[in-house]
């Protein structure tokens, strides 16, 4: 009986938990959905009576949202691509224990983890390079990131070394035992990392405004904001009229939709975050 007890008293938390955590974004999504009217006049609205799309529409009126949607895609994607090969060629290397000077190439890496630049800089070097109103502004300078370097080597520290000596006694080199024999082993670190690198280029914003002038370049998160300051600017100016849904809304309507396609991202990365690391890799 005490067991029962127990079990329901931990469900019950984990419920209060659980919707804690989901209001407010049952709040954001009703409120983007709610009419002008309804959600002025509610204070919690977490379930419209009246559907309204207004918010939506006035965002997708935008000439240039399909474009600055493709471009967020087009980043995200290959800006993914580009960190992972770097990150991994990198962090492989650094997790031999044989490889010359490896102490002082990892100074280096947590050197840049603490010391930076600056702004300034930064901008000088992509503008020497040319790469001012281009994509590969967004993805360069980010290639790769220290802190998740530094995780990966240690990742691939905890790998056997008698699954690289046994690939070695049938003929494979550094390159093949890498991406025939690590890579496969290490889907969940993968994983893990393109999903934090995806949600980092999917939310790009400072490095577009800094170097993107071009406006049918920009990333969705910047079209985003402007979206924004037009409507509250608008609203603000007709004393609160119906011409355009009120700028509340449109915020609310702007993260639904900046939040959702990097979440749809996750149901395919979840199943290799619980793998064992060394699942099927060394049998004793």
């Amino acid at each position: 009986m005490s067991y029962r007890i127990i079990d329901v008293a931990i469900y019950g938390t984990l419920f209060i938990l659980a919707l804690v955590t989901a209001i407010p974004f049952l709040y954001i999504i009703a409120g983007s959905f709610a009419s002008p009217s309804e959600y002025l006049n509610k204070t919690l609205l977490l379930f419209p009576t009246q559907l309204s799309f207004d918010a939506y529409t006035f965002i997708f009126s935008s000439s240039t949202f399909v474009s600055s949607l493709l471009v967020s895609i087009y980043v995200t994607v290959v800006g993914t691509v580009v960190n992972l090969f770097f990150t991994v060629t990198m962090a492989y290397p650094l997790a031999r224990r044989d490889l010359r000077h490896r102490r002082v190439i990892m100074l280096g890496v947590l050197f840049t983890m603490l010391f930076n630049g600056g702004i300034i800089p930064l901008f000088l070097v992509i503008k020497g390079l040319g790469l001012i109103n281009s994509l590969w502004s967004l993805m360069l300078p980010v290639a790769i990131s220290p802190f998740y370097l530094i995780i990966l080597k240690n990742f691939f520290q905890q790998l056997p070394d008698g699954i690289e000596e046994s690939a070695k006694i049938d003929g494979c080199n550094e390159l093949q035992i890498l991406f025939r024999i690590v890579l496969p082993l290490s889907l969940p670190a993968i994983a893990t990392f393109s999903l934090f690198y995806a949600v980092m280029h999917w939310n790009t914003f400072f490095h577009a405004i800094m170097f993107i002038n071009d406006s049918g370049k920009w990333p969705i998160q910047v079209l985003l904001r402007q979206v924004v300051i037009i409507s509250s600017g608008v609203f603000e100016s007709t004393g609160g009229s119906d011409v355009v849904p009120p700028g509340q809304t449109v915020k609310m309507a702007v993260i639904v939709i900046s939040t959702v396609p990097i979440m749809l991202v996750y149901p395919f990365l979840q199943k290799h975050f619980a793998q064992g690391v060394l699942l099927g890799s060394v049998k004793g």
